[in-house]
């Protein structure tokens, strides 16, 4: 297979919502330097606007004049070009390579606005490579699929419409062009284990088997199908094993088989906005929580999440950095401002936000007041609206059913030193008017 222009543009003209806006990841390297110069070429067919955004990792000598060189290629090709400087954290989880990618990623998501793609070159090859570590990782059929073709990115989309050509076909093409293109001598090192893959495993896999990657292309398309179809299972038991975003009923779940449990879990904690636990963590919810009894409160706990049983239902949240969630400490130590409209309140707990002009809320006396966020000390009580009698938090939470790990996390409103606000739960009658200034809490783990 050859590189054809009029293949790319219909590889991008297949692909929906249509774009305001072409964003190239640009290296300097072979394939990204095709990418930028077949799409510079071809505006007046399609007809977009174009940006080549450069990431420089500093991981070699020479990224400054490679930065240099990639933005005299842009503007050789009348390309609007930005370049961005980045620091690494070498103890990242999975190591440089990781840590290299995500800060990639975190720059080209600040220009990708509403509307536009996310071009990046990613060909056969790379999927193949990928297919091939993702195998050796233990993954699944959604691990197998490899890269996929287009997926939601910041304010746009992520799409790649070089999946099906080879590596050969572009450097062919760049040749005949005289494009000329950076050499990232990193990309020879193999210690990293794409690049084993690359110079020493896939070579030689070739020779016993001709055309490997295009196979290997093949084998992720299915693993991909795979995938789609498992995804459609678990929003389908999620109708009734879900009962709202990081919450599960044990009942239902329950009466699933172990598979479809395992996948239906997989699902809710991805749509929780939480990492992929590990298949020993995965199997541990299964077998400690799903299994224990009634009046147990048993919990699982992996990098960055944690799963809990309480009364009949599995709990999903984010843990911090200690691996904890909604233990002490796990909230602000020090009161946060609420002078402002909304307010971030860290540690997986959302935001909190003053609704203007609602039924019923803060009074304007109160906002005119120094409101402070704090949180549960013990001993706080508040007279909730609509109610004759101070009562204290405690029995307040205990009443309501709040989950025990989120009573010491709720964001409590002070205006001074009076407690008006229980995150959205509670109002102060004496706090309150109508209407007034609702406090509302949004994002929040669940607390029921």
């Amino acid at each position: 297979m050859s590189f054809d222009v009029k293949r790319l543009l219909a590889a991008l003209e297949r692909q929906a919502p249509a774009p305001e806006r072409y964003v190239i990841a640009f290296s300097g390297g072979l394939d990204s330097s095709v990418l930028l110069h077949a799409l510079a070429g071809s505006r007046k067919r399609h007809g977009k606007a174009l940006l080549a955004v450069h990431v420089d990792h500093g991981l070699q000598a020479d990224s400054a004049r490679w930065r240099e060189t990639c933005a005299q290629k842009a503007e050789a090709l009348g390309v609007d070009f930005r370049a961005e400087v980045v620091e690494l954290d070498p103890d990242t989880p999975g190591g440089l390579e990781a840590a290299a990618r995500e800060a990639r990623y975190a720059v080209l998501a600040r220009h990708v606005g509403e509307g536009d793609w996310l071009l990046t070159a990613h060909h056969r090859d790379d999927q193949a490579e990928t297919l091939l570590i993702n195998l050796l990782r233990g993954s699944g059929p959604a691990g197998l699929a490899g890269i996929g073709a287009i997926r939601p990115f910041a304010s746009g989309w992520l799409v790649r419409p070089l999946l099906d050509t080879p590596r050969a076909a572009l450097e062919a093409h760049a040749a005949s062009a005289d494009l000329g293109w950076l050499d990232d001598p990193s990309n020879s090192d193999p210690r990293f284990d794409r690049n084993y893959l690359r110079h020493e495993i896939l070579p030689r896999l070739n020779a016993r088997w001709p055309g490997v990657a295009a196979r290997l292309a093949r084998s992720a398309a299915l693993a991909g199908d795979a995938a789609s179809l498992l995804e459609q299972l678990a929003a389908i038991d999620l109708e009734t094993v879900g009962e709202t975003v990081g919450r599960l009923s044990l009942t239902s779940l329950s009466g699933l088989d172990r598979s479809r449990q395992r996948n239906v879990l997989r699902s809710a904690i991805r749509r929780a906005g939480l990492p992929a636990p590990g298949a020993a963590q995965l199997a541990a919810v299964l077998n400690e929580l799903v299994a224990a009894r009634d009046d147990a409160q048993p919990l699982v706990r992996w990098p960055g999440g944690v799963a809990r049983r309480y009364r009949d239902r599995l709990y999903l949240d984010a843990a911090g950095e200690s691996g904890e969630s909604g233990e002490s400490g796990q909230v602000p130590a020090a009161p946060l401002d609420f002078s402002h409209d909304t307010v971030e309140l860290g540690f997986g707990l959302g935001f909190l936000a003053r609704a203007p002009d609602a039924p019923q809320g803060l009074s304007d006396e109160v906002l005119g007041r120094r409101l402070e966020i704090r949180f549960r000390r013990g001993g706080e009580s508040i007279r909730p609206l609509g109610q004759a009698r101070t009562r204290r938090l405690k029995t307040l939470l205990q009443e309501a059913g709040i989950v025990p790990w989120m009573r010491q996390r709720l964001p409590l409103v002070y205006a001074d030193d009076e407690l008006v606000a229980v995150a959205d739960l509670w109002l102060a009658a004496s706090a309150s008017s109508a209407p007034g200034t609702a406090v509302e809490w949004r994002d929040h783990p669940p607390l029921f």
